[in-house]
C-alpha cells in the first residue's frame, strides 16, 4: 500500500510539473517600439538605414522574469520600410535589394543556445534580396514587466546575399562590402 502511495505522490509531482513548464511557454509579438538598423560605409562618408517597422512572432519561455528558453522566432520588416532620409539613396537600396520582387526581409530562427542569465547563441535563417542564409547572431536578453528585449548585430556581406556594392554619380560614390544589421527589438 505504501508503494502505491509514492507511486501517487510522484506523478502528481510529474503531472504538476508537466502542468506548469506547459503553462510557462508563451507566444509573443513584436512590438512597435522595436529598431532595426543596417550601416555601412561609402567614399563619401558612413551611412544608416532605419526601420521601426518590423512584424515577428515568438514562443518562449520565462520565468521568475528571466528567459529560460527560446521555441520558436520569426521577424519580418518590409523592404521599403528601411530609410536614410535621403530620397536618392532610398532608391538605389531598393534597387540593390530588388523591393520590386522581395518585399520583405526575414529572419526564421532554427535554434538557440543559452550562454548565461543575459546572452544567447541564435542559428537562423536571413532572407534578404531573395537569398536565404544561415548565420549565428549572439544577442542581450532582458525581461522587463513582460516584455523580452533582444539586441545584437551581424556582420553581412553584400555578395553574400547575391546583391552587388550600390554606386552613385556614375560609379564616383561607391559603397563598401561591408555591412552590420543591429536590431533591438521587444516582444510582448
Amino acid at each position: 500500500m505504501k508503494s502505491t502511495t509514492i507511486k501517487s505522490f510522484f506523478l502528481t509531482i510529474v503531472f504538476f510539473g508537466m502542468l506548469f513548464s506547459a503553462q510557462a511557454q508563451k507566444s509573443f509579438t513584436v512590438d512597435a517600439k522595436s529598431n532595426f538598423s543596417v550601416f555601412g560605409t561609402s567614399t563619401l562618408h558612413d551611412w544608416e538605414m532605419k526601420s521601426g517597422s518590423g512584424s515577428g512572432t515568438a514562443n518562449f519561455s520565462v520565468a521568475d522574469s528571466k528567459l529560460t528558453d527560446i521555441n520558436a522566432l520569426t521577424v519580418s520588416i518590409l523592404t521599403e520600410s528601411i530609410k536614410s532620409g535621403k530620397n536618392a539613396m532610398d532608391k538605389i537600396a531598393y534597387e540593390t535589394l530588388k523591393s520590386s520582387k522581395n518585399k520583405t526581409l526575414k529572419y526564421v530562427l532554427k535554434s538557440a543556445d543559452k550562454v548565461n542569465e543575459t546572452t544567447w547563441n541564435l542559428t537562423g535563417t536571413y532572407t534578404i534580396a531573395g537569398v536565404s542564409k544561415e548565420l549565428k547572431t549572439q544577442v542581450k536578453v532582458a525581461v522587463v514587466n513582460g516584455i523580452v528585449t533582444l539586441q545584437g548585430s551581424n556582420k553581412i556581406t553584400f555578395e553574400e546575399f547575391g546583391m552587388k556594392s550600390p554606386t552613385a554619380m556614375f560609379g564616383a560614390i561607391k559603397t563598401g562590402q561591408d555591412l552590420t544589421i543591429k536590431f533591438n527589438i521587444n516582444f510582448k
